[in-house]
This record gives structure tokens, C-alpha cells and sequence, in this order.
């Protein structure tokens, strides 16, 4: 086995930014929620969010959406009425991390249509 390679799998194990924006990014819904909220209505409410992401469930959702606001990459506002009310924005860290959402949306359309070694 090449000791290069060796070195650099073992790097990305450990904590390098490279783990650390995957560990923010990782998981099936997370970069989809992103971009929902990068639209033409920057500020979204629960049920719109569930609409626009079509099969997943209510408690995944939610969970996503509290993982989101722990890592800072969200910003949750709830309003004191009934029916509760909460919307969900990008924070200004979740903003700067659209470019490297759409540096990965090029690349996928630049190689999606190669053909496969």
C-alpha cells in the first residue's frame, strides 16, 4: 500500500476542515434544506419546508432542522401565538456556505453525463 495514501485517509479521519464541513453537511436531507432556504423567500415556515422536500417525514425534518441550528447554520424564530408559529432563515454562516454547495452543484452537472471508467 502506498504510505501517501495511507497518510491522507488517515487525515481526513481526523479533525481537518475537510471532516469537519463534511460532519455539517452530511446526511440526506441537510444540503437539500440549504438550498430551500437559498430560494426567492429566504424565510421558510415548517410545513412549507416539508412541502418543498416532498418524502420526508415530520420528525426527520425536525430532527434535520435542530441539527442545523446547533451547528449555527440556521437561524430558527418562533413567534408567541396560537397556532405556534416558526420560521427558519440561513445564518450568515449557513449563507457562506452556498458557494461550496454550488462549486459541488457544477461539478455534478460538468461530470454527470461522463462516462463511467
Amino acid at each position: 500500500m502506498n504510505t501517501e495514501t495511507v497518510d491522507i485517509s488517515c487525515e481526513l479521519q481526523e479533525e481537518t476542515g475537510f471532516a469537519y464541513t463534511l460532519s455539517l453537511v452530511s446526511g440526506k436531507y441537510k444540503m437539500i434544506i440549504l438550498y430551500s432556504l437559498t430560494g426567492a423567500t429566504p424565510v421558510v415556515r415548517f410545513n412549507e419546508l416539508k412541502r418543498r422536500l416532498g418524502k420526508i417525514s415530520f420528525r426527520t425534518l425536525s430532527l434535520t432542522l435542530k441539527e442545523l441550528e446547533s451547528d449555527g447554520l440556521i437561524i430558527r424564530k418562533e413567534y408567541p401565538q396560537i397556532p405556534p408559529k416558526v420560521e427558519y432563515s440561513l445564518s450568515e454562516r449557513g449563507q457562506s456556505l452556498i458557494p461550496v454547495l454550488d462549486m459541488m452543484c457544477e461539478w455534478g452537472n460538468v461530470h454527470s453525463n461522463d462516462p463511467l471508467n
